[in-house]
């Protein structure tokens, strides 16, 4: 069973996405917060597998919510939904972590699968968002030229994350484990110095390595 989270100051909407997800038997709602803070009061006494977070909320947005999070519970997934198309927001969303955005325009389908897909490794990313998105990440910055201290098969997987394939994907296309590919995710984190594997995957994109 699938655990979330759903972090919305409306609570019109918070009713919607509940019933939403909770069509699919795989997945259950445990909690609903109006507010960032009180999304991490709960997660201090309970744990869930992803938070479904809007970003503009009163006293503390999603923004900041994802970072606090992040560094508390790293394990958790955090997908944004929101109704504004803004790069910005997904920019900053992205850098710290998190594991999705989404537009509340989505349907039903497209949230289930960005949910079970962030689980599995995955980030989806609304199509009008990577429109915006993905010009900015591939703009060239200074420090373009990278080098990567990484052998043959960890280069192959670092490209596959960076073109979006989950574990599962990976372990297929290059005849692996799924533990396997896990261990190597881990070891190029560790070698480049990134937090997580959003990071990595916008590591890869901007240093034209998909």
């Amino acid at each position: 069973m699938i655990h979330v989270l759903i972090v919305e100051d409306q609570g019109i909407v918070r009713q919607g996405l509940k019933m939403i997800v909770e069509q699919n038997s795989e997945i259950k709602v445990v909690g609903e917060a109006e507010n960032g803070l009180d999304a991490i009061k709960f997660l201090e006494s309970h744990m869930v597998d992803v938070v479904l977070m809007d970003i503009r909320m009163p006293i503390m947005n999603g923004i900041e919510a994802s970072h606090k999070m992040k560094e508390r519970w790293p394990q958790i997934k955090i997908l944004i939904l929101t109704t504004f198309n803004d790069e910005e927001y997904a920019l900053q969303a992205l850098r710290e972590g998190v594991n999705g955005f989404l537009l509340k325009t989505s349907d039903g389908p497209k949230l289930i699968n960005a949910i079970k897909s962030c689980l599995d490794g995955g980030m989806s990313l609304h199509e009008q968002v990577a429109a915006k998105v993905m010009p900015r990440l591939l703009e060239k910055s200074m420090e373009e030229k990278v080098e990567l201290d990484l052998t043959p098969r960890e280069l192959e997987i670092l490209r596959r994350v960076g073109r979006g394939h989950t574990n599962k994907e990976i372990a297929s296309e290059l005849y692996l484990s799924i533990g396997t590919v896990k261990n190597h995710i881990t070891q190029i984190l560790h070698k480049l110095d990134l937090r997580d594997r959003t990071q990595l995957a916008i590591f890869a994109v901007k240093n034209d390595l998909i």
